[in-house]
């Protein structure tokens, strides 16, 4: 009996070890927005990623038609007028977890990360750098940062009559549980 319970932890473990690609196609994005007329806020919960435990390698992607808005008129304008959603579809994240090897996937914990790459939206690629962290409890691994954006970077122009409505930095929220193994 106790070969048999040995046996079977090990098989866990090695299955953990071995299965180093973890991905969710239910990841959540946000945007929020604030200026002293109005607050905007949007979520997309169709976000797919994907994190290699072993190379630290992290990719998104998400369609930008996948943001709702509390009012409808704002994510018509979002996506006709801002995103240009029918030109630019996607936006996409590829990059890289550093010091990876410093998360232990098979022990509980919150472990703060950076991570850096190249964000792509509005057919503009930029590098951009943030923090963040990765918890596991329970063997489930979550992902989750909060960084900017600045709109112009991206070339998003907002027009002069909606301009006191929208701010010019956009705070951007990840939170992605990895419920699959690959």
């Amino acid at each position: 009996m106790k070969k048999l319970l040995f046996s079977i932890t090990l098989l866990n473990c090695c299955n953990i070890v071995f299965a180093q690609k973890f991905y969710t196609k239910n990841g959540s994005i946000s945007f929020f927005s604030t200026t002293y007329v109005e607050n905007i806020q949007a979520d997309n919960n169709q976000v797919m990623s994907v994190l290699n435990a072993t190379t630290g390698e992290l990719q998104f992607s998400l369609f930008i038609k996948g943001f709702h808005f509390k009012k409808a008129l704002m994510e018509e304008h979002f996506n006709e007028n801002y995103l240009e959603s029918d030109q630019y579809p996607k936006a996409t994240f590829k990059g890289t977890i550093a010091d990876i090897n410093k998360i232990n996937f098979l022990k509980d914990g919150v472990y703060p990360i950076l991570v850096s790459g190249d964000l792509t939206m509005h057919g503009i690629t930029n590098k951009i750098s943030s923090k963040g962290s990765i918890t596991i409890k329970e063997g489930a691994i979550t992902g989750s940062s909060v960084f900017s954006v600045a709109l112009a970077d991206y070339k998003i122009v907002i027009p002069a009559i909606v301009e006191t409505k929208i701010s010019k930095t956009i705070e951007i929220k990840v939170n992605c549980l990895y419920d699959q193994k690959m």
